[in-house]
């Protein structure tokens, strides 16, 4: 497989070169075989990529969302999910019901890697396009005429990579074009974190930069009317159950790592 990606789109070798060699473990905390499989295909050293804090975070990250996703599925099981900056996730074959809408929003190249590496199939949908324009909305739009409940949108793996500006914009056009409310499930970035992001182990391997970070989620609420800050959490709540590593950075720098909000409008 050959894939050409822009500097931001790289970063999503990060969770995939993590959770390919999470799930060949003897006993993986999460299993992701596409992630595996595509690694093979890639035939690249990902070790650059899978470094110890990401590798840990991001485990966490997809326990902790995978669970709440779950839930949210459990009482809606007719969702409309769309998948923000999609990357290579598989998050839908995790937590599908066999009911549920999921669509895979990202940049042209982003999805043209993503098709390679995914046949299409029944109620997912991949979209190539810009968060920060609405030609995608149209799609998501008619999904949920079909739909009980209102839309649910991840942005993992993305807000940091966008202006405070450019994230206003996005709220924006979410609640523009789905005025009858949704639900955001969004990671965020810490002010610490992009100061240093010179540090991260393995962002600092790509050409990608953080533009933003928050000390709370109610930052990015604040940033226009009408989002609702529903609940916070830091990925060292899951970081620090697995080891001696993640309880002391847990203990020693507990505001530096990404943390999982949840906004309503």
């Amino acid at each position: 497989m050959e894939l050409k990606l822009g500097d931001v789109q790289t970063t999503a070798l990060i969770p995939l070169a993590c959770k390919a060699s999470e799930t060949l473990r003897k006993d993986p905390r999460i299993r992701d075989q596409k992630a595996v499989e595509i690694i093979r295909a890639l035939d690249i050293d990902t070790q650059q990529y899978d470094k110890f804090m990401s590798h840990e975070g991001v485990v966490a990250r997809t326990i902790m969302l995978d669970r709440q996703l779950k839930e949210i599925i459990r009482k809606f099981p007719d969702s409309v999910i769309v998948n923000v900056g999609a990357g290579f996730d598989d998050r839908f074959h995790r937590v599908d019901n066999g009911r549920i809408r999921w669509f895979d929003l990202d940049l042209p190249d982003a999805i043209a890697a993503r098709k390679k590496a995914f046949p299409p199939e029944d109620r997912v949908t991949m979209i190539p396009g810009s968060a920060l324009e609405e030609d995608w909305c149209p799609a998501v739009q008619e999904a949920l005429s079909e739909s009980s409940s209102g839309p649910v949108f991840l942005a993992e793996g993305l807000f940091m990579y966008l202006t405070l500006d450019q994230i206003r914009t996005f709220l924006e056009i979410l609640k523009r074009n789905f005025p009858g409310g949704g639900t955001l499930i969004a990671e965020q970035n810490s002010k610490l974190l992009q100061k240093n992001e010179k540090h991260h182990d393995t962002v600092k391997k790509t050409n990608a930069h953080f533009l933003s970070g928050t000390d709370t989620a109610q930052e990015i609420a604040d940033l226009t009317d009408g989002i609702r800050l529903i609940s916070e959490h830091s990925f060292n709540e899951e970081m620090r159950k697995y080891s001696i590593r993640g309880k002391l950075f847990a203990l020693l720098l507990p505001n530096m790592n990404d943390r999982w909000a949840t906004f309503c409008w």
